[in-house]
């Protein structure tokens, strides 16, 4: 055998190894191309649909802007510096009125979950104030604490604490009666018992809770902004609307949603991380 029958097969062979290595490269760019797709395809179509229509007169442009317009309003508003400061104020009324609410609700849903007597004390006014809008109390709230900051985070405080306060004492009442009587046999003190089974037990339904809360929150945020206020991303909305700066007035809406999905995503990673034993995650 010469040296030239050697050296032909490796020549061959390191050229099927980089087919096969490019092949296996559109494989795994197909695939992720396929999850992307059917994931956000649905989305990512009704974006397309939308700039067509708009950009090809379909619908009024003046009402209903093309995407690149409203990408360009957004752009503008945030390099040039003028929704900075409209986030900023809209983070601090939410974020405090939500920390608020979890300083509550968390504790007094632990102690209503486990004490009946407190349940039974405190759960028809509970209801009762539940059931009534927390914008429809806004006006009251306006009365009470004038139209500045308090009123704006005392009813974003008041419409979070509800879905927190009774998905913590959901969470204390759905517990495995087994481990707490286990827990009980094996001789474990009532603080332990919490501690080591009831709160880990409630914690995935905290967090369902602080998901629902921190919708809440930026739902009333808007509400609230849109009344008496002069900064926030509320008050954008509403004044781009008034003076028909449509593209700015879409723009601060999708600020509002990124937020939202921000605040979600935030706390799913931070359940995950606490719950790694639960499947309830998502």
């Amino acid at each position: 055998m010469t040296l030239q029958h050697i050296e032909r097969p490796i020549g061959i062979s390191g050229h099927d190894g980089g087919n096969g290595f490019g092949s296996e490269a559109l494989r795994l760019a197909g695939r992720t191309s396929a999850r992307i797709l059917s994931r956000y395809g649905v989305l990512l179509g009704f974006l397309a649909l939308w700039q067509v229509a708009a950009s090809s007169g379909w619908v009024n442009a003046a009402v209903l802007p093309p995407i690149d317009a409203i990408v360009a309003a957004l752009w503008k508003g945030l390099a040039g510096g003028g929704l900075l400061g409209d986030i900023a104020i809209s983070l601090q009324r939410a974020g405090l009125a939500f920390a608020a609410a979890v300083i509550v609700a968390i504790p007094l849903g632990l102690i209503m979950g486990q004490v009946r007597a407190v349940e039974t004390a405190l759960d028809p006014i509970l209801q009762l104030f539940r059931q009534t809008s927390a914008l429809a109390l806004y006006p009251v709230f306006i009365l009470l604490l004038g139209l500045g900051e308090a009123s704006k985070v005392f009813v974003i405080f008041w419409a979070t604490l509800f879905p927190l306060l009774l998905n913590t004492i959901s969470g204390v009442k759905e517990v495995d009666p087994k481990l707490l009587e286990m827990a009980r046999v094996y001789g474990a003190r009532r603080l332990t018992i919490f501690r080591r089974v009831v709160l880990p037990g409630a914690v995935p339904s905290i967090f369902v809770g602080l998901r629902l809360g921190a919708t809440t929150a930026l739902l009333l945020l808007i509400a609230s902004e849109m009344i008496g206020a002069n900064k926030g991303i509320g008050f954008q909305v509403m004044n781009a609307q008034y003076n028909f700066q449509i593209p700015l007035m879409f723009a601060a809406i999708v600020i509002l949603a990124a937020l939202g999905l921000i605040a979600n995503q935030a706390l799913v990673g931070l359940q995950r991380r606490l719950c790694r034993w639960s499947s309830t995650v998502g």
